[in-house]
């Protein structure tokens, strides 16, 4: 008799996204003329520039003529692809051979499929506030344990608190797969070199692997600020990085990404190469390739003339942080994020909770954003908001926000 995975009926998440839906409608029904302002999508919305379209469009072409057409490639990526990703780690002063990266349709898929190669007995931490599908993957896969008082018993949550600038505090127990992300989602938080060098140096000398989720290291601005752990010594021993074009590039609808795997890596059961070949296997098994057009575009991405003009994007969608981050500050709010991240993590006023500040907002302001609530325990009291969004939209929500919300 077949039977479910019973770890499914454990997982928590979706509340979050289909309550705010459920509110935003019921708030127009009641308000049927009322035009709801959004800054709360983590959804990109401006145009690919035109040489990123150029890049796809030539994708398109090669499967129209006979002679340059592709079917399935290679589930590792394109040749091409990962060489340039290769040579662009390699001008921020970082080594990776072109064998370690893999070429996938996007950070979020290979976040929850990572750990299938880690033993289920593997204890996970991830910090608090927390990137649902961190949590999520491994519930699935039988490490969470018994969800109680907002929590899984068999997951360790490290504290990420306005006190230490919502970095989470090394693991004080035995932990093997910590999951970090930075610049982080959802408070903006960005991590410092000391501060990746302490988790390294903890990874290392306890036998850890490090998951870092490196989707929005493009928005980092600050060059003191490392981009990639492997700016960090000793993190290629230690640490797996994810990435992404989505929010670099535009991708979000396009779907490509990439995970490096370095044959340094090494677990206490392991030797060198072999989590390389473990991967390799995974995604051969179970994967069939990232979409011959969208690597054509990920080429078009990695050239000079698309790296400028994906730059010039993020300076809009920063310019989207600053202003609604000063707007947010002239009234007094407590805010956070907003200078080499996309996302604003503010204090919600007078003591409310997450989602009394939702209902306050959408009800005064008629701007929609995200509960911090629904991002774990010590998201509670905070709320973010996205720079994901068109100039005009965003100077109307801050304007009533404004002229509107009664703090």
């Amino acid at each position: 008799m077949a039977t479910i995975n019973k770890n499914y009926k454990t997982l928590q998440a979706g509340y979050l996204f289909s309550e705010i839906a459920k509110r935003t409608k019921v708030f127009l029904e009641k308000n049927k003329d009322a035009k709801v302002l959004r800054l709360g999508i983590g959804n990109t919305t401006e145009a690919l520039p035109k040489s990123v379209i150029d890049g796809l469009g030539l994708g398109v072409s090669k499967l129209a003529n006979v002679d340059t057409y592709t079917g399935y490639g290679d589930e590792q990526g394109d040749t091409r692809l990962r060489a340039a990703l290769s040579t662009w780690y390699k001008n921020m002063g970082v080594r990776i051979d072109p064998l370690e990266i893999f070429v996938s349709d996007g950070a979020k898929t290979d976040s929850a499929n990572i750990s299938s190669i880690f033993g289920n007995d593997n204890v996970v931490a991830v910090s608090d506030p927390v990137y649902p599908v961190y949590v999520d993957s491994n519930v699935i896969q039988g490490r969470g344990g018994e969800f109680k008082n907002g929590r899984y018993k068999n997951i360790v949550y490290l504290d990420s608190l306005e006190e230490n600038g919502f970095f989470p505090k090394l693991p004080d127990k035995k932990v093997d797969l910590i999951y970090i992300c930075s610049p982080n989602n959802p408070t903006g938080a960005v991590a410092t070199r000391d501060q990746l060098k302490r988790f390294v140096n903890w990874a290392l000398k306890h036998k850890a692997i490090i998951i870092f989720d490196a989707a929005y290291s493009f928005f980092i601005k600050d060059k003191n600020l490392p981009r990639s752990i492997y700016e960090i010594p000793g993190a290629r021993k230690c640490a797996i990085e994810i990435s992404s074009f989505s929010k670099w590039a535009g991708f979000t609808g396009v779907r490509l990404g990439w995970t490096i795997v370095p044959m340094d890596l090494i677990t206490q059961n392991s030797k060198k190469g072999e989590l390389n070949a473990m991967w390799n296997r995974r995604q051969t098994t179970m994967f069939n390739g990232a979409s011959n057009i969208a690597q054509e575009g990920g080429l078009a991405v990695l050239s000079k003339k698309g790296q400028r003009e994906s730059g010039e994007i993020i300076d809009y969608y920063m310019e989207n942080a600053r202003l609604i981050r000063v707007g947010l500050e002239k009234m007094g709010l407590k805010v956070f994020g907003g200078k080499n991240a996309p996302y604003i993590w503010l204090k919600t006023p007078n003591g409310l909770s997450s989602w009394e500040f939702f209902d306050k907002l959408l009800n005064e302001a008629r701007v929609v954003g995200t509960p911090g609530a629904g991002f774990g325990l010590l998201g509670e009291g905070y709320f973010r908001l996205s720079a994901f969004g068109h100039r005009e939209n965003v100077k109307q929500a801050i304007k009533s926000i404004q002229e509107n919300l009664k703090i």
